[in-house]
């Protein structure tokens, strides 16, 4: 993964398509995003808050965000 010296807006992430949580439901709070970056320069995933989309992007390596999605199906 590419290293960054600042947490990017998720605005300044070129190449990314986000996709809400399919656990969000409709009521607009507690919303997360995603957006795959692993064929950009980034090579990683993206998350950021539905709720405030120019805010602040968490970028994680592909490989950490498959082992925290296997830990939490296996914790549901």
């Amino acid at each position: 993964m590419t290293t960054h010296t600042r947490t990017p807006k998720a605005t300044e992430l070129a190449g990314a398509h986000w996709r809400k949580s399919s656990y969000s439901g409709g009521t607009g709070n507690n919303c997360v995003e995603i957006a795959d970056l692993t064929d950009t320069a980034y090579q990683a995933v993206a998350l950021r808050d539905s709720k405030t989309p120019e805010g602040p992007a968490l970028l994680v390596a592909p490989q950490q965000f498959a082992a925290f999605l296997a830990h939490v199906h296996t914790s549901i």
